[in-house]
């Protein structure tokens, strides 16, 4: 409901974040926007939809993006060794029917198999070609996908997205323009040692301040 109870449930999950990170946040939230976060790796960036998954009672589902992924991978494919047992048992039962179609990350989001919103996890879309960024256009606009077997499949509640990228590639303004947007920078030294004391409390004050000194 407001900037502060987002700082709260962040801190909840020992994920120490500034103001300005919390208020994208809850702007995506409230708006029910993707939150889209740039930053090198190790700030922090996939933490965030963790700990949302966490606080709020979610299950997390992740795209994890790479070179070459295609659509097949990400949306749905066919159980294509079960249709042709089916075909061999010659039952004239439809194979491409529900039983047969195995949902990837982005139709499990889109459906919610377990009756909650799910937190939708994109990581890395700077891994994944210009193909596949162009593709999640649609999808970020209209929460629905097609299958021509089956038809459309539109969720009925879009699920809590965040992309994230390491900056090895521009990505298309296109993409950012359905999103809200952060630079996630890699903490400060008060910042980690905050992080470092919430996630483990009983480290010695010296040992954890020696150890993110050397982080640093």
């Amino acid at each position: 409901n407001s900037i502060d109870e987002t700082l709260t449930l962040l801190t909840e999950a020992n994920y120490v974040a500034d103001r300005a990170l919390a208020t994208v946040l809850y702007l995506a939230l409230k708006m029910q926007r993707p939150l889209f976060l740039e930053g090198e790796a190790g700030t922090g960036k996939t933490a965030i939809a963790q700990a949302l998954a966490e606080q709020l009672d979610l299950p997390l589902v992740r795209l994890q993006c790479y070179e070459g992924l295609d659509q097949a991978s990400a949306l749905y494919d066919w159980n294509v060794a079960a249709q042709l047992l089916e075909l061999k048992r010659e039952t004239g039962a439809d194979v491409y029917d529900e039983r047969f179609l195995l949902a990837r990350p982005l139709l499990q989001a889109l459906r919610h198999p377990s009756g909650k919103r799910a937190v939708l996890l994109i990581d890395e879309i700077d891994r994944a070609d210009a193909a596949f960024e162009a593709f999640l256009l649609e999808l970020l606009s209209d929460w629905q996908i097609t299958i021509p077997e089956l038809g459309t499949i539109k969720a009925t509640e879009p699920p809590i997205t965040l992309l994230t990228a390491n900056g090895t590639r521009e990505i298309h303004d296109a993409l950012k323009r359905r999103c809200f947007y952060a630079y996630v920078e890699f903490p400060s030294r008060t910042v980690e040692l905050e992080s470092l004391q919430s996630r483990l409390p009983d480290t010695p004050a010296k040992l954890s301040g020696q150890v993110v000194d050397f982080v640093q």
